[in-house]
């Protein structure tokens, strides 16, 4: 279900939309709920969508039926701009989620005439290619324990190297983002637990305590 909050629209005065064109993008607000889709892939891609809060994944159905995640989107983050005229994945709100939506054709202009949004572009393109190398190379080269604990070093980065890491996704979604059983993310975490790497802080196990960053990073090496 979607909720519109705001009928009028308002500057999108931070995070990566903004960067584009070099000020600020008038947008309107809207409120997803929890695994409510915000776009399916094939279908055309009129917005690019920046997260105010919460958090969306996106993902491909294979032919077997399983879910692959390419990737979850945070605040700040940008997502839905395609090369492209339509979505090459579905969207859907891991939690509820407030995002700001704007015209891709419109973004595309006034980018087009600035100089400085073009190379926001570039650097946009260069770190969402750089994002599908490493997540290539941890779906193909990596045991499940290091899978997680590169998982976990990515989430921690994303979120600025927070005290407690607050996780919005299942470990269902961790799954099907590593490309790994439910049991196995939960025998893993589990491990990296028993060897006080982290500890879990809270009934939901969604928050966490990284103890040990470096021996996390060898395990990532």
């Amino acid at each position: 279900m979607l909720i519109r909050t705001r009928t009028v629209s308002r500057p999108a005065d931070d995070g990566q939309l903004e960067a584009l064109v070099g000020e600020r993008v008038f947008c309107s607000e809207f409120t997803y709920r929890r695994g409510t889709e915000v776009f399916g892939e094939g279908e055309e891609a009129e917005y690019v969508y920046q997260i105010v809060s919460g958090a969306i994944r996106t993902y491909k159905l294979l032919c077997d039926g399983r879910r692959q995640i390419n990737s979850f989107h945070l605040p700040g983050d940008l997502f839905g701009l395609e090369n492209g005229a339509v979505h090459r994945f579905t969207a859907e709100a891991v939690i509820q989620t407030k995002v700001r939506i704007t015209s891709r054709r419109h973004l595309l202009d006034r980018i087009e005439h600035q100089e400085a949004g073009q190379a926001s572009l570039l650097t946009l393109v260069t770190r969402n290619l750089q994002h599908a190398e490493n997540h290539m190379l941890l779906l193909g080269r990596k045991t499940s324990v290091e899978k997680v604990a590169a998982f976990l070093l990515e989430m921690d980065r994303r979120q600025d190297h927070p005290d407690v890491m607050s996780l919005p996704m299942s470990r269902r979604d961790i799954a099907d983002y590593l490309g790994l059983t439910l049991e196995t993310v939960s025998r893993a975490l589990s491990t990296l637990r028993d060897d006080n790497m982290l500890r879990f802080d809270g009934q939901t196990q969604r928050q966490l305590v990284l103890l040990d960053r470096e021996g996390l990073a060898q395990l990532d090496a």
